[in-house]
């Protein structure tokens, strides 16, 4: 085992009983799963500031929502993440309306701004979250725009394109209100999302405050939630205008795929655009 890792479990007072397990789904960073003598973890080695990221993203969602399983931070250090391993279950009708429920709570906290004190990464992309007091500047300067520059910049999109989700970016002051911000999961596709014994629980977060629908059309975007979920969500009052919100919330996770994962996704990318292009 590797020397700083077993400093930092020695220092957290964890006693290695097996060896480290790698798990499937670590695409960003190497996931392991550790049997101790005090019971199971979940270990992650990646680069400092992704891991102290989300570290405090865990720790926020952590004491922020209380209707949502949040796995503990055991311990930190500059390449490993030690947390507490969970209990899954298939999921059940009753468990995808608490999601719902808990998500609402978890949105219920609100912020003075759109952003974080601090800039994070949904992925290994850098994600700048300096707080602005207007959200349509904060969808249009924090997200879109950069990250279709990047895009652009590597040859993953032309120049039609990368117009016309500009245009969009700035006409969102048409349309879209200013409410004030809510606290997010920030990359809350179906494989950050588990069931357990404990109820319906949120992992690998990039948090930051702003729409409460990003989290919601990640989830459509890559997952299908039931009736139930939507039900306990909206409790009856569903944004008239969600499917455009849908639309626009989903263009940044599909650039955010398209730089990381490449050309496949451009279709994708367009779909998308073309859809919201569809409600001018």
């Amino acid at each position: 085992m590797d020397a700083t890792l077993s400093q930092l479990l020695e220092s957290i007072e964890l006693s290695p009983s097996g060896d480290l397990t790698s798990l499937s789904g670590g695409d960003i960073a190497a996931v392991y799963r550790l049997e101790t003598r005090q019971g199971e973890v979940v270990i992650k080695h990646d680069d400092a500031a992704r891991l102290r990221g989300e570290a405090e993203g865990l720790r926020t969602l952590h004491s922020a929502c209380a209707t949502l399983v949040v796995p503990e931070v055991l311990g930190l250090s500059d390449e490993w993440l030690v947390i507490e391993s969970l209990d899954t279950v298939s999921g059940e009708l009753e468990d995808e309306a608490a999601l719902g429920e808990g998500l609402r709570g978890l949105h219920d906290v609100i912020g003075d701004a759109h952003g974080w004190h601090q800039d994070n990464a949904c992925g290994r992309t850098p994600q700048p979250n300096a707080p602005l007091s207007d959200g349509r500047a904060f969808q249009r300067e924090r997200r879109l725009l950069p990250l279709c520059q990047a895009c652009y910049q590597r040859g993953l999109l032309d120049g039609e394109l990368r117009g016309r989700i500009e245009r969009l970016a700035q006409d969102l002051e048409r349309w879209l209100p200013n409410p004030a911000a809510s606290l997010l999961h920030g990359d809350l596709w179906s494989g950050n999302v588990l069931f357990t014994t404990k109820g319906p629980a949120v992992i690998d977060p990039a948090v930051y405050r702003h729409y409460p629908e990003v989290d919601v059309a990640m989830l459509t975007l890559f997952g299908s939630p039931g009736e139930a979920f939507f039900d306990a969500y909206w409790d009856g009052d569903a944004p008239a205008d969600w499917p455009r919100r849908e639309a626009l919330f989903q263009l940044y996770p599909l650039l955010n795929h398209l730089l990381l994962f490449g050309a496949g996704y451009r279709a994708a990318v367009e779909r998308s655009v073309a859809r919201l292009e569809s409600f001018t």
